[in-house]
Order: C-alpha cells, then structure tokens, then sequence
C-alpha cells in the first residue's frame, strides 16, 4: 500500500513532497540522475517523511518548510540504503535488484554521498540551527550505528542489549529526527517536543524489530527482500539471541555457527530451533511494547485527524507484513 493510501489526510502534503524529491534530485551527471531515478521509482513507505509531517500538522504547523525537511530526511535515508546495500552485499530491495547489483558498487556508494550533501544543502534553506544540529546530529549517530553493526557482524556473543544500541543508532534516531523536527517546526513547548522524540525512537525500534522478524517469517514477494539475508550476512538479530540465550546446547551450537560463518544451509533446524523456543513471538512482544509507549509518548497531542494517523503509524508498526 502507497503512503498516500494509507494515510489520505496527508494527500496533498506526500504530492508536493514527492515533486521535491524529483526537483532535488537532479544532477548535471546523468549516472546520479539514472541512478536516482531508479531508487526514487522503486517506492518505498517514505515512512519518515510521512512521521514528519504528521507530527507538524498534529501540531497545528501552517508553514512549506515540512516539505523540504521530509525530502531531507528521505535522501539521508535513501543514502543509508544505497551504503547498507553495499555493505551487506544485497541484492534485492524492494522486490527488485538494488542499486548496487544493478549499477555496481562505486556508483551506489558514490550516488549515496550525493544524496547526503544535497540533504545538507537543503536543510540549510531551512535556515534554522536547531534543525541543522537535529539532522547532522542523527547523520552522524546513523553512521555510529553501521559501524556497530559491523562489528556486531558474525559476533554470536551479541547480547540483547547490544543489539537494541544497533537500532536505536542505526534506524530509530532518523524516525525521532523526523518527528522531533515536526515539533521544532510548530515551534512546540519543549515537553512536546520530549514527547515527539521519543514517539519517533519507540516507533522506529519496533519497526526495525518487525523488520527481523520478518526476514525468518516473511515472504520475499511480500517483504521485497530475501528471506534469510540477515542469517546469510552474520547478522545476529533478537531471534536469534533469543535462541542463544534459550535454546538446548545444540540448538544454540547451530546458531553459533551458523553467525560465525554467515550462512544458511541449515536455515530449516534454525528456524525449527526459533519456533520451539517462541522466538519471533518474543520478538514481536518487545515490538508491541515499543509501539505502546509511542502511543503513550504523543498523549498530550491536541485531538486531530493527524493525532490519530499517529497513533494508527503505531498499530501499523507491529501489524504489517512487508
């Protein structure tokens, strides 16, 4: 579903923000453009920009600038992306070949930079300091969190604790980014303000512990992604702690092993040694409760068709299956 389905209150907000995207992202080197172009046309949930822009109009904002600031966020995203892709060496985002299989390596990682310094350039017309340290703060904590995850890569040792700092760095303080901007915007009290950040950081850790979910009970169609890329990269996701810190001895040797070597030959015994010990319902509890105190986090937001898109993005968090 596009997010102008999903959220039809924002209808004319996600058109003007998408012609932004097309009108900022061109270059006079056609390889951005042919590369961008093929990002862009992929689609996407564009689940920040639409955080962002819930959270400024929930808060009665009745300016443009969330227009740019979500184009912002949705480069540095998309950025993210195009350097993930290469790093784990992915092949399918999206349900169709990334950037990376499709362009190769230099030009993902080169066309990422691109789109980092045209968020930068952008963000500055917001001429605003406190948005500028919000946005170049959460690039800069992003990048920390790749490189954590890097080294938590193949680690079977990785505990649950370790592995909630991955995504609190890595994916949930672009979503409290977003939201806090929609308060700093709508020029909100600062308990307001408190109160949209930490939304943002709960929804967005129980979005990226969905998203681990899925990759052991998801569907490639569905998902647009490989089922198993997590195990195949190394990567030692809550189901998988879950089993470590749970399983029999030779449930939690498999797993061992399957994390040091990055593999999935034995992805069948995994997932039989994740469903006896309640692994993804585990998993998705620690979501709930995330989404839950989102929900909880935005209370004191005024009544509105907007307030209430927020709390729908929280159910939507944990019940989606894509």
């Amino acid at each position: 579903m596009k997010p102008i389905e999903m959220f039809p209150v924002l209808a004319a907000d996600l058109t003007e923000v998408d012609r932004v995207i097309r009108a900022r992202l061109g270059s006079e080197v056609a390889l951005i453009n042919t590369v961008g172009e093929y990002i862009i046309s992929a689609g996407g949930k564009r689940m920040r920009p639409v955080l962002l822009l819930l959270m400024a109009r929930a808060l009665n904002y009745a300016g443009d600038q969330h227009h740019l600031l979500a184009a912002v966020v949705e480069f540095i995203h998309t950025a993210t992306l195009l350097h993930d892709d290469v790093v784990d060496e992915s092949a399918l985002r999206r349900g169709r070949q990334t950037a990376n299989a499709a362009f190769g390596n230099a030009a993902s990682v080169l066309v990422g930079d691109f789109l980092y310094s045209r968020a930068f350039q952008m963000m500055v017309e917001a001429n605003d300091m406190r948005v500028m340290k919000v946005l170049s703060d959460a690039t800069n904590v992003i990048a920390e969190g790749e490189v954590l995850q890097l080294i938590n890569c193949n680690d079977p040792d990785v505990d649950e604790s370790r592995y909630l700092q991955v995504i609190r760095y890595k994916t949930a303080r672009l979503f409290e980014a977003a939201a806090q901007l929609g308060a700093i915007l709508a020029d909100a009290p600062a308990e307001i303000e408190a109160g949209a950040a930490e939304y943002g950081r709960r929804l967005g850790t129980a979005f990226q512990l969905v998203d681990d979910v899925l990759d052991y009970s998801g569907v490639t169609a569905d998902i647009g992604k490989n089922v198993g890329d997590d195990l195949r990269e190394g990567k030692p996701t809550l189901p998988l702690i879950h089993v470590m810190a749970n399983g029999t001895t030779a449930e939690r040797d498999l797993v061992r092993e399957a994390i040091i070597n990055g593999h999935t030959e034995q992805f069948e015994p995994i997932m039989a040694a994740i469903a006896r010990t309640g692994a993804l319902d585990y998993a998705r509890e620690r979501a709930r409760l995330e989404a839950q105190a989102a929900s909880e986090a935005i209370a004191d937001l005024p009544a509105s068709d907007f307030k209430q898109a927020l709390l729908y993005f929280s159910t939507y968090s944990i019940r989606r299956d894509r």
